[in-house]
């Protein structure tokens, strides 16, 4: 598993390094000019990946539209290091990056803002039916009596005094607790992963299972990484242990929620709404069918804004400690 070491110098010529999935390396290409040449792979797969870089890159940048299983880490026979431009690394095979020799590093702080931001976007967007109400109007609807008033607006809650239940207490989930508590909401949180007294220092209240955060949680949002044993977290059985018309936001990860179970319970009306930033299957392609006006879908936008993407503080770190 140990490569051989990278020469670079006057007598050696420049590393090569390629963006895998997508054209954007703006923030990147002023550290990576000078001493790498960058090639720009646009690929959706490692098939589509040209031989001279499966063959000869020492580096690997990429997003989440592309996935590396062992199979395809094989194909690359220089390669010592992957930096995941984002904090998921879910769609690389790590361990087996590991026996190889390829290290790889994610972008952690990448996005908190911006993600904590969308999802609170999200749950308000379900609580007072903005989304249901701009499109009522679209259509024509003319709300000229307090009948018709109740009529559009059912549905519609308010939120201070609400139980938001987080599942996933990391960078993300932090900054969604702080900017829930200033709406009104009671928060809660679910981390089998981090130490006692955060939710001291916090002023959150903590649970102990995921059955008691879902049983009594008004809303459930997931902010937790994808891993073999958390896939399908919601599921048609944990959905039932859910509160009655609950709402679910998912700004993590797709594979987190069982799309089938989370379309019945939405069709029967156990959960009331749900806002889902990410799927099963990326490119986007819900399960969820159209007809069930009760869902919100975006296309793995949440992180997307022009700073996150130029952010300096947060991507420089990385690559340099990379080492070239």
């Amino acid at each position: 598993g140990v490569r051989p070491p990278i020469m670079n110098g006057p007598l050696h010529p420049r590393p090569l390094v390629a963006l895998l999935d997508g054209r954007d390396c703006t923030v990147e290409m002023p550290i990576l000019k000078d001493v790498a040449t960058v090639a720009f792979c646009d690929a959706q797969s490692t098939q589509e990946i040209h031989e001279k870089v499966l063959n000869e890159a020492v580096g690997a940048l990429m997003y989440h539209t592309i996935t590396l299983t062992r199979e395809d880490l094989e194909k690359f026979k220089a390669l010592r290091i992957i930096v995941r431009i984002g904090s998921g690394f879910d769609n690389i095979d790590i361990k087996s990056a590991g026996d190889l020799g390829i290290a790889v590093c994610n972008v952690p702080a990448a996005s908190v803002e911006e993600t904590a931001d969308s999802t609170l976007c999200h749950i308000l967007n379900l609580y007072r039916r903005t989304t249901w109400l701009h499109q009522a109007l679209r259509e024509g609807t003319r709300v000229q009596s307090v009948e018709q008033i109740r009529e559009v607006a059912s549905g519609a809650a308010r939120i201070r005094g609400e139980t938001l239940g987080i599942i996933g207490l990391g960078r993300v989930g932090q900054a969604v607790a702080l900017r829930a508590k200033a709406f009104g909401f009671n928060v809660l949180f679910y981390d089998p992963y981090l130490s006692d007294g955060i939710e001291r220092a916090l002023g959150l209240q903590r649970v102990s299972t995921l059955q008691d955060l879902l049983f009594h949680s008004d809303c459930v949002t997931l902010h937790c990484g994808l891993n073999e044993h958390n896939h399908h977290l919601i599921n048609d059985f944990t959905v039932k242990q859910m509160r009655q018309g609950a709402f679910l936001v998912n700004t993590a990860r797709g594979g987190l929620v069982d799309e089938k179970a989370l379309a019945q319970a939405l069709k029967e009306g156990r959960i009331r709404g749900a806002a889902l930033d990410v799927h099963e299957s990326e490119p986007f392609r819900c399960r969820i069918p159209d007809s069930l006006k009760n869902c919100v879908n975006k296309d793995h936008l949440t992180a997307a804004t022009h700073w996150a993407s130029m952010d300096p503080a947060v991507v420089h770190p990385e690559l340099n400690g990379a080492a070239y």
